[in-house]
């Protein structure tokens, strides 16, 4: 089996990049499933429904999401009746939504789990506490599990992949939008690599436009970000596993950039 991570989808750009990019790769790279962030879909913040479907349409199987994910209030509208569509998982119970489903495939089933840092970003529950308690929960239903790590840290990142290492398929960071080159195998298995990057803008500061961002940083005042314009980056990484054994076999990282 051949699987298809991708990174944050930033705006209109990126939603455009990613339904163009990932049908050419489904086909030739022999692609059965695919997993995309698209906590920055709608406009470079949130998820609305329109921007869920287009992902979906695009090529997307399960969404993953992050930090943004409440910020389209109208999320709260259609997130619970969507079994494939996962915010982190440790947000607080009291939150719509799920945060890792079990995604049938033919004879397989791969379980998905959403998780979101703690360094530098909100005060949540421990990741690592609620993915012992969520591999406690499915890991026997599962051949094949997989981990999209929304987080800011390098260190907690890597830190989320030794603790999983040998219980997972793979774990992947989301959230920096630049793509890490540190794709591997951990020394007990596990399929490793820092942040998969973004499907968005090229020439922007993380998706926003440069203007936007530089002037955040030489005035320290509030700036309205505005999504850049193509030519777009597509980021991901594909995990192949052993259809007999379930283990993982190989690692291929992707970075597309659009021509003009």
């Amino acid at each position: 089996m051949r699987i298809l991570m991708v990174g944050d989808v930033f705006g209109r750009p990126g939603r455009k990049f990613f339904a163009e990019q990932t049908a050419k790769i489904k086909q030739e790279k022999n692609i059965d499933v695919v997993i995309v962030n698209g906590e920055n879909a709608a406009h470079g913040k949130g998820l609305t429904q329109a921007t869920f479907s287009a992902l979906l349409s695009g090529g997307a199987d399960i969404v993953t999401t992050g930090n943004h994910i409440w910020d389209r209030k109208d999320i709260y509208e259609f997130i619970d009746r969507e079994p494939f569509l996962l915010r982190p998982a440790n947000y607080p119970e009291n939150c719509p939504g799920r945060g890792y489903c079990i995604y049938p495939y033919k004879a397989k089933n791969i379980g998905v789990i959403n998780l979101e840092g703690r360094t530098f970003m909100q005060p949540l529950d421990s990741p690592f506490a609620k993915v012992e308690e969520i591999l406690k929960e499915i890991k026997k239903d599962c051949d094949i599990i997989l981990i999209d790590f929304h987080a800011e840290a390098t260190s907690e990142k890597l830190a989320l992949g030794f603790f999983l290492d040998g219980k997972v398929t793979a774990i992947v960071g989301t959230h920096t939008h630049v793509q890490t080159a540190d794709e591997r195998f951990l020394p007990k298995g596990t399929i490793y690599m820092t942040d998969l990057g973004m499907v968005g803008p090229l020439n922007s500061i993380i998706g926003t436009k440069i203007d936007n961002a530089l002037n955040k940083f030489l005035t320290c005042r509030m700036t309205k970000f505005e999504v850049a314009d193509a030519p777009c980056v597509y980021c991901g990484l594909i995990v192949e596993v052993d259809d007999k054994n379930n283990q993982p076999l190989k690692v291929e990282r992707l970075r597309i950039v659009e021509e003009v």
